[in-house]
């Protein structure tokens, strides 16, 4: 499921992180001055938000992929600008990827693109399925609001237990092709965003290098659609 916002232009789609939804993340983001002209959809992927959880789907970053596609061509949208954060930042690389031509500007903050994971998925993924949708699941809820991370938190409790271990272990899995390799094939416009609090990161010097705009989030991290 989704929000269609109305406005004008090409639409701007938005892909959350792994445990997020972006009817809980963006709607505060797109409705800044800034933004609030313009057509935003914004998509909760399936197993998270207010979207299906299909337990025989596969929650993989590329079958993520393939369902915004899908939506894209459902929607009939010929052209739009693709945003992407954290594990949704290696989903709109693939859909990019799948649709050359599609994607007029593609913007992702601190998104996956190597296998390995990050600090979260790595935790999820390093327990079996069966162990983690038993106990692990709600541990790592518990964690994150011991922690300070409220609104993680609370995604994560409406995201289903064995929609976040297959996509975190799609995350340390990785992809052939990398995503950071899809990323600097492509020819559109692209930039990524850093949360200053994130930084020092290689990447950010490797990516300006490697011909990819980057820019920083000030006073934020790397939820920085909650932070700033």
């Amino acid at each position: 499921r989704f929000h269609d916002l109305a406005g004008a232009g090409a639409p701007l789609i938005f892909i959350h992180g792994l445990g997020c939804a972006s009817s809980c993340d963006y709607p505060a983001v797109t409705r800044d001055p800034a933004l609030a002209a313009r057509r935003a959809i914004l998509v909760d992927l399936l197993g998270s938000g207010f979207s299906d959880r299909p337990e025989g789907f596969e929650y993989t970053v590329a079958a993520h992929a393939r369902v915004v596609v899908a939506l894209l061509d459902a929607l009939g949208i010929a052209t739009c600008d693709l945003y992407g954060h954290s594990m949704g930042g290696a989903v709109a690389i693939v859909v990019a990827t799948m649709g050359r031509g599609r994607v007029e500007h593609l913007v992702l903050s601190e998104p996956n693109l190597d296998p390995g994971g990050g600090v979260f998925s790595r935790g999820i993924a390093s327990q079996p399925e069966d162990r983690y949708v038993a106990g692990g699941h709600a541990e790592t809820i518990r964690e994150a609001a011991r922690t300070g991370n409220d609104i993680w938190a609370g995604s994560m409790a409406a995201t289903a237990p064995f929609a976040a271990h297959r996509a975190a272990v799609s995350l340390v899995e990785g992809s052939s092709p990398s995503w950071r390799q899809q990323l600097l094939g492509m020819e559109m416009p692209r930039t990524v965003l850093f949360g200053a609090r994130s930084l020092p990161d290689p990447d950010f010097e490797s990516l300006r290098a490697a011909g990819v705009g980057v820019a920083v989030v000030p006073d934020a991290g790397h939820s920085m659609a909650w932070e700033n």
